[in-house]
């Protein structure tokens, strides 16, 4: 609901209106804490995969306090490019950007076991990657046809099933735990049960800035449970606080730059969906903040921030970032239009970046609580995509396009052995599941014709055909 407080019904729809000072601010770090976990939770898991995360007791651990201080400075340097804007680029609007999940299962098969020697190649395909996105925003609109709900909703559901493994993993001890006693044990459950219960508490029985922050307070009950019992001792956190620099400038290409035709295929490819959820957002933001659609200027200087910054955050050691979705639902429940607003927490994140004793205490955060954040973050991935799948019309030829993509793409993931001689680029591209699950609907959905007999489906559905219409019933 809109504060009328803050300005008049008019002044919050204008993109360009600012608040006064001391509201403003804590509207923008309101902004900031929507989106907190979920920005840095992408580094914790591509250490993690990489060898050098929690636990791992790897020589190259501190590595992850760079990754997570580079995720909320560009995090904060994308943003303050959708505000601000420089020439083009940008859109003028109250946009925050973060790191993605969508990039994440390309960027695991691509570090896997590797260690930091494994991040040239990957910042490398973030690069090019970046700019190919950037490219896109010159015909952004022409492409949209190619990626219906059918496909889009195929891809995200897609992102949360690859990483919903993650989740349990974290919550059980993680991956350095599996085969100890400790993996699994009811005391690191239990760490995560308290998240997840938290977070579930929050969200449902209270509103306002306390269930938009859900998971964010819920690590934090977790966290102090697990000081309180012995999962996580204190001398940890004041070590690390102390070890950790009050201030630090981003070093480019601190890990190199390798050319890596898997990276930046598989980077240039998930551009492409990257770009409409960009496209979604921007049109999101207007519809309920300003009550109008978004206009061309502002859908492509959003994707040229997207990928412009998505290169500028590879040169420094940061990941892939796109429009934060969780933020378009901040619009429209605060009311409040302002991309000033934003523009205040994008600084926040900036300061942040800039003080490595801020990804010091967060790097002390024990897996198992982490693991219930993730649980959860990575459910509502996999619900988010089937509530765009619900918006398709469930004909026989979608189903068809659906089923062969999905079991194609979700078998190549849960087992990739399947294709162990193959080319090693083919090989990592294959085994994200994404890439093939996407590049299959897409195709298909553009060349099969639009009707296919009911029959036709029936002797492979083994009775269970459906015959719904992907509408909602008629009242």
């Amino acid at each position: 609901m809109a504060d009328n407080s803050i300005g008049t019904p008019e002044q919050l729809r204008d993109p360009n209106y600012t608040p006064a000072l001391q509201r403003a601010i804590p509207l923008g770090i309101q902004h900031v804490l929507a989106m907190f976990v979920s920005n840095v939770t992408p580094a914790i898991i591509v250490a993690g995969a990489a060898g050098f995360g929690f636990g791992s007791n790897s020589p190259d651990f501190p590595e992850l306090l760079y990754l997570i201080q580079m995720s909320m400075l560009f995090a904060g340097v994308a943003t303050l490019l959708q505000t601000v804007t420089l020439g083009p680029v940008g859109a003028k609007l109250p946009i925050v950007q973060g790191t993605s999940f969508a990039f994440i299962p390309i960027m695991i098969p691509l570090v896997a076991g590797k260690g930091v020697d494994g991040l040239a190649a990957l910042f490398g395909g973030v690069i090019i990657g970046g700019l190919f996105h950037a490219f896109l925003g010159l015909f952004i609109g022409r492409i949209r046809f190619a990626l219906p709900p059918l496909v889009t909703g195929l891809v995200v559901t897609m992102i949360g099933l690859a990483l919903v493994k993650v989740g349990i993993q974290y919550a059980a001890g993680g991956v350095p735990a599996i085969g100890t006693p400790e993996y699994g044990s009811l005391l690191n459950w239990s760490a995560a049960l308290v998240v997840i219960f938290v977070t579930l508490g929050l969200k449902f029985f209270t509103t306002g800035m306390l269930s938009v922050s859900a998971v964010l307070i819920g690590l934090v009950v977790g966290y102090f449970y697990a000081l309180g019992v012995g999962i996580l001792d204190w001398a940890a956190v004041t070590g690390s606080w102390e070890r950790s620099a009050a201030f630090a400038l981003p070093q480019p290409f601190k890990y190199g730059f390798e050319f890596s035709a898997a990276a930046i295929i598989g980077f240039c490819l998930m551009a492409f969906i990257s770009a409409i959820e960009t496209v979604g957002d921007v049109s999101g933001i207007t519809k309920g903040g300003a009550g109008r659609e978004a206009t061309d200027k502002e859908i492509e200087g959003a994707t040229y921030a997207d990928g412009v910054g998505t290169a500028f955050a590879g040169i420094f050691g940061g990941f892939p970032n796109t429009s934060f979705s969780q933020n378009v639902g901040l619009i429209a429940m605060t009311g409040v239009m302002s991309r000033h607003v934003v523009t205040c927490g994008a600084i926040f994140l900036i300061i942040c970046g800039l003080v490595p004793k801020v990804g010091g205490i967060i790097r002390t955060v024990p897996i198992e609580v982490l693991g219930g954040g993730v649980i959860v973050m990575f459910g509502m991935v996999v619900a988010a995509g089937i509530s765009m799948l619900s918006d398709v019309n469930w004909n026989r030829r979608n189903m068809v396009i659906f089923a062969i993509a999905l079991s194609i793409g979700l078998g190549l993931q849960l087992e990739p052995g399947a294709v162990a001689g193959f080319p090693d680029t083919m090989r990592i591209l294959m085994t994200s599941g994404l890439l093939p699950a996407a590049f299959i609907a897409i195709v298909l959905n553009l060349v099969l014709p639009e009707e296919l007999a009911d029959e036709s489906t029936e002797e492979v559905s083994g009775g269970m055909a459906g015959h719904g219409d992907g509408s909602l019933p008629k009242e």
